[in-house]
């Protein structure tokens, strides 16, 4: 689905953030993007949503390039930090805002927001200023709004940041749901034991390039300290898979 050969990036200052990366993710995957801070994660991840361009190399989604309207709308990114991206009073306006900018006729655009508070667990939040919001209701604010704009892919950026236990295991049921629904998933972390038992396949970044890539079988996750990246706990625990919803 998504197809991504020699892509390189560098600022304007010069210092590169990606070098030749290659990468081809299938429709429906949960795919998981590692590596220590300052390895490029977030600019990948920002190439793929067509929001910067590479300086050099090729990307396309299900065919599509960037300049595309239709890849445009195939994608949709949750950043990091939700405050970011909510920009309504309430939770329904800013769920309304992204089919409201497609143009949708007003009652396809209620039953997508109907449908998206409905999926995220915001019912009876509806009319609720944004800023009262717990950090893990503004997180699932954010993917309702993107999800109200109906993607195929979604990106997530450090998704777990800044969330207490519960607010990481109510989110990571989500992510879950979705994937079981055939979203074709991608996540970027450093600290990847919150989502390791039930992503398909992992790439590590570091120095803008993947190191290792593969199924997140016990010899890549052994390796994953020598690339800057903490191994998840059930390594330690001889093999056995703990999931965070466990």
């Amino acid at each position: 689905m998504i197809e991504i050969k020699n892509l390189h990036h560098h600022y304007p200052d010069g210092t590169y953030a990606l070098r030749g990366i290659d990468l081809t993710i299938s429709k429906g995957e949960l795919f998981l993007i590692c590596g220590p801070n300052g390895s490029g994660k977030t600019t990948l991840l920002r190439i793929i949503a067509g929001l910067i361009r590479p300086s050099k190399g090729y990307i396309n989604i299900n065919g599509f390039s960037p300049d595309s309207m239709i890849f445009r709308r195939m994608v949709g990114v949750i950043f990091q930090d939700p405050d970011a991206q909510i920009i309504g009073e309430t939770v329904r306006e800013d769920i309304s805002f992204g089919p409201e900018n497609m143009g949708l006729k007003k009652r396809e655009i209620e039953e997508r927001v109907d449908r998206a508070i409905a999926r995220m667990g915001l019912k009876g939040l509806e009319e609720k200023p944004c800023y009262l919001l717990s950090g893990g209701e503004k997180r699932r604010l954010a993917i309702a709004g993107v999800m109200a704009m109906n993607p195929e892919v979604l990106l997530f950026d450090e998704p777990f940041s800044h969330l207490d236990y519960p607010g990481i295991s109510e989110l990571l049921k989500y992510l879950i749901q979705l994937h079981k629904e055939g979203h074709t998933i991608l996540i970027t972390t450093h600290d990847i034991e919150k989502i390791i038992t039930h992503v398909d396949r992992i790439a590590v970044l570091k120095d803008g390039e993947i190191k290792a890539s593969g199924p997140p079988e016990e010899d890549l996750l052994k390796a994953l300290p020598s690339f800057g990246v903490r191994p998840p706990c059930y390594i330690i625990l001889k093999g056995r898979k703990i999931s965070w919803l466990d």
